[in-house]
């Protein structure tokens, strides 16, 4: 049976964490012709908020409320949208061979890892749009890929096992919500957590176990506890400097302002408005809101999968279509 490598460590930094995440490739790919994919599972020191690869820092970060707060803030490698990572979140990191499937089959193959260790606590969780897994229809991890020359390749989740929504909204700029009225509460009806799921606190080291016996199950592997080396290690100290906590790197995409706009229509369940936020011709966010007790399955679903499409009047009724099909509206 094949082994994989397992690090679980805590409490890192922002530029610390992603620049070992990145240093553990460079074995990957210079032991090509024997791979051994590494598994590690950790978490970040109260709080990072890391932005994703294509993002710009300060449209989607409110660096002010992090230096008030004394959060650290960085970029992924991977792409995706921002979070705010903790004692709270669980970072996921595998990194293996690419191989040649394309990034849209390789996601929900490498997530299949968390589904099935949340599967084994009770929690049912599925893919939606085109990079979160969601529970009962509520986003509960984010995920994200990166590919480097060598061809490493490097898959992270942000899993949502406790979190603090108000503070989320305070360091991080997420237009819609905050177009929205009540957006703590709106932000709360489309994100869940491990511990909501459950109805009860969870252990950080059992949903460790957990993942862990997932990923085992999911790939028919072994995985064998072990500690970074200290090449990896020392490379990772030369990334922080060169990358994860550089200027060049933090600033590295150019500001372009967010579009932002709202609706409002007549459905046949009440008054409907809808909160939309885009950059360039992407929708960033979006949001549903009305006079209904809770937002309707099928509108969570919505604003999920229309969340980093095209504007394109086609694009948009394909993809609705679909969502009413799959919700029986």
């Amino acid at each position: 049976m094949t082994m994989w490598q397992l690090l679980s460590d805590d409490g890192a930094g922002a530029a610390e964490g992603l620049a070992l995440d990145e240093a553990l490739m460079a074995r990957v790919a210079r032991d090509a012709a024997t791979p051994r994919p590494t598994l590690r599972l950790y978490t970040y020191a109260d709080h990072a908020a890391l932005v994703g690869r294509y993002q710009t820092l300060d449209a989607e970060v409110d660096l002010d409320a992090c230096a008030a707060t004394g959060t650290a803030v960085s970029r992924r490698a991977t792409g995706g949208g921002a979070i705010v990572m903790g004692r709270g979140q669980l970072g996921v990191a595998l990194v293996l061979p690419a191989g040649a499937a394309s990034f849209r089959q390789l996601i929900p193959e490498l997530g299949g890892g968390v589904v099935e260790g949340l599967g084994r606590l009770g929690v049912r969780a599925e893919f939606g749009g085109k990079n979160d897994l969601l529970a009962g229809g509520r986003k509960i991890a984010g995920l994200g890929m990166y590919l480097d020359t060598s061809g490493a390749l490097l898959f992270h989740t942000s899993l949502l096992v406790d979190l603090d929504i108000d503070f989320m909204l305070r360091v991080l700029r997420i237009p819609a919500a905050k177009l929205a009225d009540k957006g703590a509460a709106a932000v709360a009806e489309r994100v869940t957590t491990v511990s909501r799921e459950l109805g009860r606190p969870i252990g950080m080291d059992v949903l460790r176990d957990v993942i862990a016996e997932g990923f085992a199950a999911r790939f028919g592997i072994t995985l064998s506890d072990d500690e970074p080396a200290e090449s990896e290690r020392t490379a990772a100290t030369g990334l922080v400097v060169s990358r994860y906590a550089n200027t060049s790197w933090l600033d590295e995409q150019h500001a372009q302002p967010d579009g932002t706009g709202s609706a409002t229509f007549k459905s046949p369940d009440g008054l409907v408005r809808v909160f939309v936020a885009a950059q360039g011709s992407l929708v960033k966010s979006l949001q549903f809101a009305g006079d209904f007790n809770a937002v309707p399955d099928g509108l969570r679903r919505l604003e999920h999968t229309l969340r980093w499409r095209h504007l394109n009047a086609d694009t948009m009724h394909h993809l609705v279509a679909e969502v009413r099909s799959a919700s029986g509206t």
